[in-house]
């Protein structure tokens, strides 16, 4: 074959224990996005840009929290289905796929993701992982639990 390598998919996946909106919405708020969009403790999202449509383009400014690196991490949105699907690709070309699928009292979050070359598969998983664990504390403690109103 003298096709490219196929990128490697990498998965990860969080069960949020809200109503799809607020997870919907928590994901898609700048001021949400800086709040939870960070692997760890030490690094956090300085701002954060969405203009979520079809062709919008997204950005969040991740930085170590003691000034030694940052980078910016964004794309253009290639497919929204709202409260259900984001399709996007990230000024890399990788490409990425997030679903939010009602379940089981919440929402499950499934990000798929091609790999990038400079990490391995482990670390990149570990750390987008990471990042949704904080995504799934942060809606959930901002009364995240279905209510009765909603």
């Amino acid at each position: 074959m003298s096709k490219e390598t196929i990128k490697m998919k990498i998965t990860v996946e969080k069960l949020v224990m809200a109503d799809i909106d607020k997870v919907w919405n928590a994901w898609n708020n700048p001021e949400d996005i800086k709040q939870w969009n960070s692997a760890s403790d030490d690094w956090h999202t300085t701002d954060s840009k969405v203009d979520l449509r079809e062709g919008g383009k997204f950005s969040s400014r991740m930085e170590a929290k003691d000034g030694s690196a940052g980078f910016d991490f964004e794309g253009i949105y290639t497919r929204v289905e709202e409260p259900k699907l984001i399709e996007y690709k990230l000024t890399d070309d990788r490409e990425v796929k997030v679903t939010f699928d009602e379940r089981d009292g919440g929402v499950l979050v499934t990000e798929s993701f091609d790999a990038e070359s400079q990490n391995s598969a482990e670390i990149q998983r570990g750390g987008w992982q990471a990042i949704l664990d904080n995504f799934a504390k942060h809606v959930e403690s901002k009364g995240g639990a279905r209510s009765a109103t909603q």
